[in-house]
């Protein structure tokens, strides 16, 4: 971002949360660009109370107008459910959360811009993070003739008390405060908290880290068992009762939460080079990855299995580090889209006290066999065969041994 600072702009598009940040950033750029500013929200389904007033915040920030976008349906199925499907997990734990919202967020934004006629959009991300990596990357591959201004990157604002003073000199209204413990990013397939204790990685985290999920070893001592449909690796349906991919996410979160679901305290490495500490809050995305992976069991090959298992790493990869928009996703989204097909079946789970177990599964695409696993007589299987499949298997082992012996004589 050479130079921006300098230049400018007529119209910017900023990706708008309503916090002391974004707040701060209205104004910011009216006075260093000269420009119009519009604030874009992406409704992606965080807490309602993120939403109220959010307009009239905008427009008391200076902004002149404030465009609000329901992605919360397209995000589950063009986003989440997708991801479900390779089985990603960043670093075995994470579920990535945060960084699966960011490139429907980026895309609506951009069109928002295009739409609106901007020369450039705008973001909130510190320059320490993952997000501007993602916000940005996004940008150069739908609209590259857009520039982007990052605040925190260039501006002299360095902490909260700099921020609320700039606001209060303008008359700009903030319920931000001084203190603030945590910082946190919500959507429906998670919550994510960070800072406060957590910056102490001896801390063992406080119940005021979790906001969604009860304390498993206060959860009801009765479980809640309940069937799931999987049609081409998405459910679609709980307890035989059709539903949309953002009411298959929401009614799982509700049922998840109740029990303690989906609590992960993950100490992981960023795409800019650091470490840094999360609890995250999963308990939809933890039910349906479980219930996914159970059919996987009963209709994916040995080879396919473990194809699979490298693409879920790679996919994983991809989404933390911002790569959404390339042909890489495309590829890699095709292959699990490909092994999807035969993900069909049916799934009983059983939540209780945080753990999630599937305790029963059926597909009509299974490879399971009860003629060929049984120890009882059958037609399809000789025994026998196994002493000449051992014999070729072991075949490399057998000839570094008799070599070894032989240079012993």
């Amino acid at each position: 971002m050479q130079n921006k600072e300098k230049k400018q702009y007529k119209k910017v598009v900023l990706a708008y949360s309503g916090g002391l940040d974004t707040s701060t950033i209205v104004p910011w750029l009216k006075e260093n660009y000269g420009c119009e500013v519009i604030c874009f929200v992406a409704d992606v389904g965080q807490e309602r109370e993120d939403l109220e007033g959010i307009e009239e915040k905008a427009k008391q920030s200076g902004a002149s107008k404030c465009v609000i976008k329901d992605l919360r349906e397209e995000f589950v199925k063009d986003y989440v459910f997708e991801m479900m499907k390779t089985g990603a997990l960043y670093e075995g734990e994470y579920l990535l959360g945060t960084a699966i919202a960011r490139p429907i967020i980026a895309k609506a934004m951009v069109e928002c811009a295009l739409s609106e006629g901007a020369d450039a959009v705008s973001h909130g991300a510190t320059g320490k993070g993952n997000d501007q990596v993602r916000f940005e990357s996004a940008v150069a591959a739908l609209a590259p003739q857009l520039d982007v201004i990052a605040p925190w990157r260039i501006w002299d604002l360095r902490s909260r008390e700099e921020l609320l003073s700039y606001l209060n000199a303008r008359n700009i209204p903030c319920k931000a405060t001084l203190k603030k413990i945590y910082s946190r990013d919500a959507n429906c397939l998670h919550i994510s908290t960070e800072g406060g204790e957590l910056e102490n990685t001896w801390n063992a985290p406080s119940e005021n880290i979790w906001v969604w999920t009860c304390d498993p070893m206060k959860a009801p001592d009765t479980p809640d068992t309940f069937e799931l449909t999987i049609e081409n690796g998405c459910v679609t349906k709980i307890d035989g009762k059709e539903m949309s991919p953002f009411e298959v996410i929401s009614a799982l979160n509700e049922r998840g939460a109740k029990h303690g679901v989906g609590r992960i305290d993950l100490t992981e490495n960023r795409l800019v080079g650091m470490k840094s500490r999360g609890c995250y809050e999963t308990p939809g995305g933890t039910i349906i990855f479980k219930a996914l992976r159970a059919v996987e069991q009963l209709v994916l090959d040995k080879t396919t299995r473990v194809y699979r298992d490298h693409l879920a790493v790679d996919f994983a990869q991809l989404v933390y580090d911002g790569r959404w928009f390339t042909r890489l996703r495309e590829i890699l989204q095709a292959a699990a889209d490909e092994c999807a097909k035969d993900v069909n079946g049916k799934v009983v789970v059983r939540l209780y006290k945080g753990n999630v177990d599937i305790i029963q599964k059926d597909s009509p695409n299974s490879l399971f066999n009860f003629d060929y696993v049984t120890f009882g007589a059958d037609d399809v299987y000789s025994q026998a065969d196994g002493d000449g499949f051992i014999r070729l298997y072991s075949l490399p082992y057998r000839i570094r041994a008799i070599n070894k012996m032989q240079k012993g004589k």
